[in-house]
């Protein structure tokens, strides 16, 4: 998997968790549903899963700077280069 879709997994999986575990909106859709007796359970759930995707986007990032790091820097124009619009 390319380093950047990990990376913004990452980021969209630990955003929504911590939407979950911030606010009481697992809480008022299971209630609204008739699951209310799950949300004993949640926390066992949305706290792992934010770890989780906590971790993978620190996994990504961190591939990501080594993939950056042995890139080649870009390198300037020699004497010969043109300068500005060429005229044909």
């Amino acid at each position: 998997m390319e380093s950047r879709t990990l990376f913004r997994t990452g980021i969209a999986g630990s955003a929504v968790a911590a939407v979950c575990c911030a606010t009481p909106v697992p809480v008022i859709l299971l209630g609204a549903v008739g699951l209310s007796a799950w949300v004993g359970w949640l926390d066992f759930v949305l706290i792992p899963a934010l770890l989780g995707f906590v971790g993978l986007t620190i996994y990504a990032w961190r591939r990501l700077r080594t993939e950056c790091a042995t890139c080649e820097p870009p390198t300037e124009p020699g004497p010969d280069w043109p300068k500005g619009p060429t005229k044909g």
